[in-house]
């Protein structure tokens, strides 16, 4: 975090000072929740979660050397009072402390152009948001000084805490806005108001929260309607509900896609045996070729909506496609593939999962196993969609069967309408087996995989198979 005193940070977050602190003393560390996290002049903020209650590690965070503290009472250590700044809300104070320090930051700074700096690029989609993130991240850093968020980091804590990170050195501040509601897009932009939006697609994920996919579609315009007044909307050319977010963008819209009509789209894609896919990119200034690194031909839509931004901002199109081509998945559990050194391939998609990625990653596991290797699924639950889970986890097992796909391992109960669409599909076999829970799936996979085999592995996070795939990928092997 920029340095601010005591009494700047009280002022933002609209708390009172407690504590051994002064008014006047400099805070000039990072903002964390995690006392572990802490250095030297940091600023803990103790949340209420769902198990633990940061209030608890106050004392820690402070002796590891916290000089502030953001609680909601004022708390007493073993040797006396804590410095803190008492709240009524310390969720929300953390995200007023990020609204005040970027306004301030964009106060001061300017570019070149006379824009304000740093840009914000807000990414948002019912899948991709992550890997556009890192993808936009990795041709924007050679540019300029970026500040990306880490991970899935894109809710009301993870949101406030990659602004925070921000410094006057920084240009671009690439922001991923997730949502499982109805106005929740629209509170994480209230905090860091868009330069540059982004919508990557409207789909099935979060249906319970949302209640259907006109609410979906609502939810992710928001990230248009709350762009700057000289603000760009980047959108989907391929997806009609993204492509009718035009009309509430106040200014420039540019689109991709492989659509003819997209601004910045893709031509004579093809994809490899290890999944990966090549390109034209073909844009309003000329074309380059690109071959990606990133396994699975839905990554396309993800690398154009990167190259649009990245156009947009000032990187030559030679510069978007080199790094494009040499760019890496940075987050794990999003389709990560190992060999291991006993021939078996894993490929880890375990982080999250809805029906749209599902579909996605299964096609991918089809073309990398191809017709000499054994594909293996193993599946578990997609949560949270509601009403339409035993349609939309049958629906799964009817592509698998229709993909051919060797074996499917189905986790869990909540999975288990994938097991029951694939034999309503036609797969009377043994290529459908069904488990009760992780452990019993690690001891079937221990029993059934041979030297050959590709396997993927994907569910919600909560369904907890991104531990499975650690293990699988421990077991023996080499990225």
């Amino acid at each position: 975090m920029i340095a601010l005193t005591a009494a700047e940070v009280a002022a933002l977050v609209g708390g009172v000072l407690s504590g051994p602190i002064g008014p006047g003393e400099l805070v000039d560390g990072p903002v964390v929740v995690d006392s572990r996290l802490v250095a030297p002049g940091a600023v803990f903020a103790a949340l209420q979660g769902e198990h633990l209650d940061g209030h608890d590690y106050a004392e820690a965070a402070v002796a590891a050397g916290a000089r502030l503290v953001l609680t909601d009472r004022p708390l007493n250590g073993v040797a006396g009072a804590l410095p803190c700044v008492v709240v009524a809300d310390v969720d929300a104070a953390l995200g007023a402390l990020a609204h005040g320090v970027l306004e301030r930051l964009r106060g001061a700074n300017a570019s070149d152009d006379g824009v304000p700096a740093p840009v914000v690029v807000g990414v948002t989609g019912s899948v991709g948001k992550t890997t556009t993130k890192d993808l936009l991240s990795q041709l924007l850093a050679g540019h300029a000084a970026t500040v990306a968020a880490a991970g899935s980091f894109n809710n009301t804590i993870g949101l406030p805490l990659t602004v925070l990170r921000a410094d006057a050195a920084t240009r671009y501040l690439v922001l991923e806005m997730g949502a499982s509601g109805v106005g929740h897009i629209a509170e994480l932009t209230r905090i860091a108001r868009p330069d540059v939006s982004v919508v990557l697609a409207v789909g099935h994920a979060h249906l319970a929260g949302f209640g259907g996919i006109d609410a979906v579609a609502r939810t992710k315009a928001e990230i248009v309607r709350a762009l700057t007044p000289t603000g760009v909307a980047v959108l989907n050319a391929d997806d009609p509900r993204v492509a009718e977010m035009a009309s509430f963008a106040p200014g420039r819209v540019v689109t991709f896609g492989t659509n003819a009509a997209a601004d910045v789209r893709a031509r004579d894609v093809a994809i490899d045996r290890a999944g990966r896919a090549s390109f034209t990119l073909v844009t309003g200034s000329g074309t380059a070729p690109v071959t990606l690194r990133l396994v699975g031909d839905h990554h396309v839509s993800n690398a154009l909506a990167a190259a649009a931004v990245a156009l947009e901002l000032g990187v030559t199109l030679p510069e978007v496609a080199t790094r494009l081509s040499a760019a890496e998945a940075l987050s794990a559990h999003r389709m990560h593939v190992v060999d291991r050194e006993d021939g078996v391939t894993i490929v880890d998609d375990s982080y999250n999962a809805n029906p749209d990625s599902m579909r996605a990653a299964l096609k991918a596991l089809a073309t990398i196993a191809g017709r000499d290797r054994r594909s293996v699924a193993v599946l578990g639950e997609m949560l949270e969609l509601g009403a339409e889970s035993r349609t939309e986890h049958d629906a799964i097992g009817r592509l698998i069967v229709r993909l051919n796909i060797a074996l499917t391992v189905v986790v869990g109960p909540g999975a288990g309408p994938i097991g029951d669409g694939a034999n309503h599909e036609g797969s009377w076999g043994d290529e459908i087996l069904r488990v009760d829970d992780v452990e019993n799936a690690r001891l079937l996979l221990r029993e059934v995989l041979r030297p050959g085999d590709v396997v993927l592995v994907k569910s919600s996070h909560g369904a907890g198979l991104w531990r499975l795939a650690d293990e699988l990928i421990e077991a023996g092997g080499h990225a």
